[in-house]
């Protein structure tokens, strides 16, 4: 196992409120955002979730993948759509890769001149 998401939710929920109290305005304007992101509910709450695990993918964060994975089951994903989910972020994962080579090419041509 990677590690023991049922420990390390809490535990980053924990060290998170810690943080907040030490620098309130930060951590109120970070719940901003999320809430700014929800307010005009064009998207519902699985698919911002959704959208948000596979974010936590491309970002590499376990404490987001932790939070979002839990309210994706909280909003009703199922494990298919998590699935899913998973599989837009590695493609898009290959695709930057892909680019990145492109760019890596270009300055060693650009650099080899």
């Amino acid at each position: 196992m990677f590690n023991n998401w049922s420990e390390l939710l809490p535990t980053i929920q924990k060290a998170f409120g810690a943080l907040g109290k030490s620098n309130p305005k930060m951590v109120k304007a970070y719940m901003a955002l999320g809430e700014a992101a929800a307010e005009n509910e064009v998207l519902d709450a699985k698919t911002r979730e959704l959208i948000s695990i596979a974010v936590a993918i491309t970002t590499r964060c376990d404490g987001c993948i932790a939070a979002h994975t839990d309210a994706a089951i909280k909003a009703g994903a199922s494990r298919e759509e998590v699935a899913a989910t998973l599989a837009t972020a590695i493609s898009l994962n290959a695709g930057a890769a892909y680019i990145y080579s492109l760019r890596t090419l270009e300055a060693y041509d650009s650099l080899k001149n």
